[in-house]
């Protein structure tokens, strides 16, 4: 869809949308005089709407982008509002951490400002287009986020940064455009290399998670005697150990060894390869996905063991695996998360401001 219709559409949608009519605003200029394709004022709110031409992360990063210039030369007074046909959850992952309004012509819409309250999501794609999206963050392709977000302070190399992530160089060369028009890293020369480093980690790490699925892996649900969670992990991580078989801890199990926060029942273990079914009952492992208190995974790729620690004598994945991987998990998983990012993630949500 061209801007050009996108700017039309605008006012209708977002009055079906939230109720609230608009008033269409004449000469607003942003930096350094460059006009508003579309400001409006709507519930005693001023509104500066930036477009992308999806709700994936590229174009919705970048509209970021450009509002946030336009803003700071504005004012205030000016509220930041995103328009896309579509709006999917990457790019809806980025304007929550960037703190921007968003509003889709499909009828779906994040606004929050004083005499307004606007949350409605479920409505269909009405601009569906024929092909698959781009897909930063594959279990492949995230190697580089995973990379970055692991050294977010570091300055690599191309060649550095292909070895750090696991992706070939060439790899790495297709996916540093679409990172840097993201937004969520900063390339240039230094002789005859370049040199990347992270832009915005944090706003790098709320868009992967928003695109993560755990159950992209390959999970083994079952049952382990053991009094409690903690225990359990303990038992079995023990077990697996005595195997010479890979394996670390992520979920509930890491959260609560990074940042204690609530009980637990379900212990979830990553595992480099199956255990043989003699290897299972010798560690006491009964596969019975009903009420399961044990969840064994094997990745669908071997980056989620990178930088992993050992804590309290229990291997697991690093924090920010365990960060994406408690979206997938159950009881307080999120409320888990939440703890974990503030006590073990804040240098990345700093280094974004």
């Amino acid at each position: 869809m061209q801007q050009r219709e996108m700017v039309e559409l605008v006012p209708a949608a977002f009055a079906a949308t939230t109720g609230v009519a608009v008033r269409l605003l004449g000469s607003v200029t942003g930096v350094s005089g460059t006009p508003a394709d579309l400001a409006f004022e709507a519930a005693g709110q001023r509104f500066f709407v930036g477009f992308a031409a999806s709700g994936e992360a590229m174009p919705v990063a970048s509209a970021g982008q450009q509002l946030r210039a336009h803003l700071a030369a504005l004012g205030p007074e000016w509220l930041p509002l995103v328009v896309v046909p579509y709006m999917g959850p990457v790019g809806e992952a980025i304007c929550a951490a960037e703190g921007i309004h968003w509003l889709d012509l499909s009828g779906n819409a994040e606004i929050q400002v004083p005499g307004l309250t606007v949350r409605v999501r479920g409505r269909e794609n009405r601009f569906k287009r024929r092909g698959r999206p781009s897909d930063l963050f594959s279990p492949a392709a995230a190697g580089l986020a995973r990379a970055l977000l692991l050294e977010p302070s570091r300055a690599f190399s191309q060649g550095q940064l292909a070895t750090a992530s696991g992706l070939s160089a060439g790899s790495v060369s297709k996916l540093l455009p679409a990172y840097e028009a993201a937004g969520f890293v900063t390339t240039a020369p230094e002789g005859r290399r370049t040199i990347v480093r992270a832009a915005r980690p944090h706003l790098l790490l709320e868009a992967w998670r928003a695109a993560y699925r755990f159950d992209r892996h390959d999970i083994r649900r079952g049952h382990l005697a053991a009094r409690s969670g903690l225990e359990v992990a303990r038992l079995l991580t023990e077990r697996l150990a005595t195997r010479s078989l890979r394996h670390a801890a992520t979920g509930l199990v890491a959260a609560w060894l990074y940042a204690p926060f609530a009980s637990f029942r379900l212990a979830t273990v990553y595992v480099e390869r199956w255990p043989s079914d003699a290897e299972l009952r010798e560690i006491g492992f009964h596969e019975e996905p009903r009420g399961a208190n044990v969840w064994l995974v094997r990745p669908a790729h071997a980056g989620v063991f990178a930088q992993g620690a050992e804590i309290d004598g229990i291997r697991c994945v690093s924090a920010v695996q365990t960060y994406l991987d408690l979206g997938g998990q159950p009881e307080r998983a999120e409320e888990a998360a939440e703890e974990l990012a503030r006590v073990c993630l804040g240098h990345l949500r700093r280094a974004d401001e």
